[in-house]
């Protein structure tokens, strides 16, 4: 399916969404990296992070650029309205494996958690929701923050 979209719309209209949970349990065949809490792999679900699928979220975003995909909507499901900030661990760890862009998602409480998952994680770009629905942050306050920071913006 991923093949026929990008072959039909263009790589740069094939957005693939991965709901990401860590996994600490040692499994073959997954990709480990080393957190702060110790090594971990992390996988995909679906159905909003209730259902789990046994499929590693870094090999799956490596295969999904092979198949067209242009970018990545990378949602931590462990970080997903907890405001604690994004898991920049993850995020760093699919953006290395790919050259397509990494939208981080999930997380988000503060202005530094957007510093930090672009210059930790490597995000490509970040998303939120309620803290713009409820006007914890206001987007251009934001967006001065991270000028002021040195992330390219536009204002």
């Amino acid at each position: 399916m991923v093949k026929g979209l990008s072959r039909t719309f263009g790589r740069q209209a094939v957005v693939i969404a991965i709901d990401a949970k860590r996994r600490y349990e040692k499994k073959k065949g997954k990709i480990t990296i080393e957190t702060a809490r110790g090594k971990c792999w992390f996988e995909c679900s679906i159905y909003g992070g209730r259902k789990f699928t046994g499929l590693d979220a870094i090999a799956w975003a490596k295969k999904a650029e092979k198949l067209g995909a242009g970018e990545i909507l990378l949602t931590s499901m462990d970080r997903d309205g907890t405001k604690e900030g994004f898991d920049w661990e993850l995020t760093r760890a699919i953006s290395e494996k790919v050259s397509m862009p990494v939208i981080a998602s999930g997380g988000a409480g503060r202005k530094e958690d957007f510093l930090e998952v672009f210059s930790q994680g490597k995000a490509d770009a970040a998303l939120a929701a309620s803290l713009f629905h409820f006007r914890m942050i206001e987007i251009p306050e934001l967006k001065r923050y991270l000028k002021e920071k040195k992330v390219n913006v536009r204002i």
